[in-house]
């Protein structure tokens, strides 16, 4: 018996991605680019991030800086102290020991906390450059690029590896890491931010990990998983109607930013 090999599933292609990417940010944005963190700052709010809320994350950080006024200093601070001061951000016993090592590693490889030599590398070289550091991925690393130093690097989180996988810009066996390397080939470099901050948005507000709202979605005619999530009398009610009342909303907090205390 001869095997028969199964054909990969098809995915979208650049002008698809480019068209989901223009219908959401209509739909959520416009997005901000406002001036981040310096990387060094966006690296260690990266890692103060993992796991937590946006608003733990943040304060976090600022009371990491009001007890260490320098990331120099937090290099050469106490695992202790630094955990007293990251303790709002949860898992701080394993946070704390990890900044500390970031910290110190890119001083003995680079000699200062400036990482703003990493704008004049190619994309790559930069990727390759902060994966030495320990603990540092292709997310952690796509975040301090694009969003500290405007580099059109991917940072794809639980959100935005769900909305792509449903999408169908990439395959479903496809890994997290690989997905990096994929969607970057395939968005064009100036539309990575958007890209970025669009579908983190749309996996938050519409594409759910549990109930998404395929009936009110803004790129649900382009979206091959949308008969998984509903029947087909609800897929005919809806392909029936000329206009649809679409989720989400404009002006959400933008993420991998930390967020003021409300009064």
């Amino acid at each position: 018996m001869t095997s028969v090999k199964k054909r990969a599933p098809r995915t979208k292609n650049k002008e698809d991605i480019a068209r989901t990417i223009e219908l959401m940010t209509e739909q959520y944005g416009p997005f901000s680019k406002e001036p981040r963190l310096p990387p060094i700052d966006e690296m260690v709010f990266t890692i103060l991030s993992q796991h937590t809320s946006d608003i733990n994350s943040s304060r976090a950080y600022r009371r990491l800086m009001d007890r260490f006024v320098t990331l120099e200093e937090v290099a050469s601070g106490e695992i202790e102290e630094i955990e007293k001061a990251i303790a709002p951000g949860g898992l701080a016993k394993i946070k704390a020991p990890r900044i500390k090592e970031v910290l110190n590693r890119v001083l003995e490889l680079n000699g200062s906390l400036d990482l703003s030599f990493l704008r004049e590398m190619p994309l790559n070289d930069a990727k390759a450059w902060l994966r030495r550091l320990p603990g540092i991925g292709p997310k952690s690393a796509g975040i301090v690029l694009s969003f500290s130093l405007g580099m059109p690097a991917m940072a794809i989180d639980t959100h935005i590896y769900r909305v792509s996988q449903r999408l169908g810009l990439i395959g479903p066996k496809v890994s997290v890491d690989k997905a990096h390397d994929i969607l970057e080939e395939k968005v064009e470099p100036e539309e990575v931010f958007n890209f970025h901050i669009s579908y983190i948005n749309h996996g938050r507000q519409v594409c759910r990990a549990q109930r998404p709202l395929c009936p009110e979605c803004v790129v649900g005619g382009l979206c091959p998983s949308r008969k998984k999530f509903m029947s087909k009398a609800d897929l005919a009610v809806l392909a029936a109607q000329e206009e649809n009342t679409l989720a989400g909303s404009s002006g959400a907090p933008m993420p991998h930013v930390p967020q003021s205390e409300s009064p």
